[in-house]
C-alpha cells in the first residue's frame, strides 16, 4: 500500500463508502477505503458501545452540540449501519427528483441485495403489538417498518442500537467485505484531515495513521465520512461553503409505566407512523433505550429509575430546521428551534395519547432531551456539490447524508445507499 497510487480513495467506510467500494471493485478499479475507526471484533453490549460510540473521552457521554444536543454517531468500520435500527425508507425521492435524480432501479437494486421487507409480525413484543392497536383505536396509522432484518437469524434481543452480534442485520460491512474480496483495500485507525489538490484537481490525501502522519495519492477522492465528519475535511481543503445548514432529523422517546407491558424483546423501531410527515413534520415510531445508563444520558435521574419491564415508549422524528453548523475544529452548534419545539412536542402529544390508551399511567409520561442521529446536509446539492456529487474540485465527490438537499426526517441508509449506486455507475465508466 505504501507509495501506492489508487484510481479510487474513499473515506468512510458506512453506507455511501461501503457501497461505492463494491461498486467499484466488482468493476476491477483500484480502490482504497479510509476508515477513522477500528474494525471491531466484539459488538452488542453497551460496554462494547462505550469504544465505538463518538463520546467524551473522560466521561463517556455522547457527543453534543454546543447547545446540548446529543449526537449519535458510531466511529468503527461499516460506520453507524453497524448500530443502525436497520430502518429502511426511501425518502428524498421528490426532493432529489427535482435536481434530476431518480433513483428507482438503485432502489430496487439495495433492497433485493439488503432484504429489505416490512418487519415480520413474530418479532413484534407484546407491547408494540398492544401500541399497534392502541393507535388503530385512536385513529392513527401505525404499520410495520421497512427493515433489513433477517426475522429467521433475529433472536428478538432489542439490542439492535448497540449492534447485532447474530449477523441478523444487513450493515455496510457486508459490502465492505464484498469490496474486500474484489480486491479493494482497507485501511482502519487513519484520519484523513486534508484532500491534496494540484491546479484545482485532486492529487490525493494527507492524514493521520497509527505511525503518524501519511500521505496516499489518487485520482480520484469520494468524502463518505458523515455529515459531521466530511464537512470538517471540505473546510481543511479550502472549500469553505461546507459545514452550513446541519440537520441531525432531532427526535425525542416518550415513555410510560405499564403494570406489565415492555418493548424488551424486539428489533427496535418495529412499527412507524408517516401520516404527519408532510403536514406536520414528524414520524412515530415504537422504541425505548434498554439500558438504564442510557436512560440517564437522555432523560436524567429519572431515567434509570424506569421499570425496563414495565415501559413502553415512542420515538417522535421530526424533519428539524437546517441551521445548525460544523465547524473546521470539527464542534458543532445545532440549536433546537422553535419550530422544532413545535414540531417534537406535536408528536411526543400523540405519542402520550397512544401510551395511555395501551395502558401505560398517565401520571408516569416523561420525554427525552432533544436528541439527533442522522447529521447532513452539510455538503448540499446546490450548494457544495452538484447532482452528480461532485464539487468544485475535479475529481473530488461527496457520497453519504452531507449531500441531502433538505432534511428527511426518515431513516436515511437505504437513500445513501442509492445515491452510491448511482455515482458508482457514473465513475465505473
Amino acid at each position: 500500500m505504501k507509495g501506492r497510487k489508487y484510481e479510487f480513495l474513499i473515506v468512510g467506510s458506512g453506507a455511501g463508502g461501503a457501497t461505492l467500494a463494491r461498486e467499484l471493485s466488482k468493476n476491477g478499479k483500484e480502490v482504497l477505503v479510509v476508515e477513522k475507526g477500528r474494525y471491531e471484533e466484539k459488538i452488542g453490549t453497551f460496554r462494547d458501545a462505550l469504544r465505538y460510540f463518538d463520546a467524551n473521552r473522560l466521561t463517556k457521554t455522547p457527543a453534543k452540540s454546543k447547545e446540548g444536543v446529543i449526537l449519535w454517531r458510531a466511529l468503527m468500520a461499516g460506520g453507524s449501519t453497524v448500530v443502525s435500527a436497520g430502518n429502511a425508507t426511501r425518502c428524498l425521492e421528490e426532493e432529489l427528483g427535482d435536481f434530476g435524480i431518480a433513483l428507482d432501479e438503485e432502489f430496487a437494486e439495495a433492497e433485493r441485495e439488503m432484504g429489505v421487507c416490512p418487519i415480520a409480525e413474530e418479532l413484534l413484543s407484546e407491547g408494540s403489538e398492544r401500541i399497534m392497536w392502541a393507535s388503530k383505536e385512536l385513529g392513527y396509522k401505525m404499520e410495520p417498518m421497512p427493515k433489513f432484518i433477517d426475522p429467521v437469524k433475529c433472536q428478538k434481543c432489542g439490542q439492535c442500537l448497540l449492534g447485532c452480534v447474530k449477523g441478523a442485520k444487513w450493515t455496510a460491512l457486508d459490502y465492505l467485505e464484498e469490496a474486500r474480496q474484489h480486491g479493494a483495500d482497507i485501511l482502519y485507525s487513519t484520519t484523513i484531515e486534508q484532500v491534496l489538490l494540484e491546479n484545482g484537481r485532486v492529487k490525493g490525501v494527507r492524514g493521520v495513521g497509527p505511525h503518524g502522519e501519511i500521505e496516499i495519492p489518487a485520482d480520484v477522492v469520494i468524502l463518505a465520512a458523515g455529515g459531521l465528519g466530511t464537512p470538517v475535511i471540505l473546510q481543511q481543503s479550502g472549500i469553505r461553503d461546507a459545514g452550513h445548514g446541519l440537520f441531525v432529523d432531532l427526535f425525542v422517546n416518550t415513555y410510560g409505566v405499564t403494570e406489565g407491558l415492555n418493548q424488551i424483546h424486539e428489533p427496535s423501531m418495529t412499527l412507524v407512523d408517516h401520516e404527519f410527515h408532510q403536514s406536520k413534520g414528524f414520524i412515530l415510531s415504537p422504541h425505548v433505550n434498554h439500558h438504564r445508563m442510557v436512560r440517564f444520558m437522555e432523560i436524567g435521574a429519572r431515567g434509570p429509575a424506569l421499570p425496563t419491564r414495565r415501559l413502553m415508549g415512542i420515538m417522535t422524528k421530526i424533519v428539524d430546521e437546517p441551521v445548525g453548523r460544523v465547524y473546521p475544529d470539527g464542534t458543532v452548534s445545532k440549536p433546537v428551534t422553535k419550530r422544532d419545539w413545535t414540531r417534537l412536542q406535536g408528536g411526543s402529544s400523540i405519542a402520550k395519547e397512544i401510551l395511555v390508551k395501551a395502558g401505560a399511567d398517565g401520571k408516569s409520561i416523561v420525554v427525552s432531551k432533544p436528541q439527533g442521529a442522522h447529521p447532513g446536509g452539510t455538503a448540499a446539492m446546490g450548494k457544495v456539490v452538484d447532482k452528480h456529487l461532485q464539487t468544485k474540485v475535479d475529481s473530488l465527490f461527496v457520497c453519504d447524508a452531507s449531500v441531502f438537499p433538505t432534511p428527511p426526517g426518515a431513516p436515511p441508509i437505504l437513500t445513501i445507499v442509492a445515491l452510491a449506486k448511482r455515482l458508482a455507475k457514473t465513475l465505473a465508466f
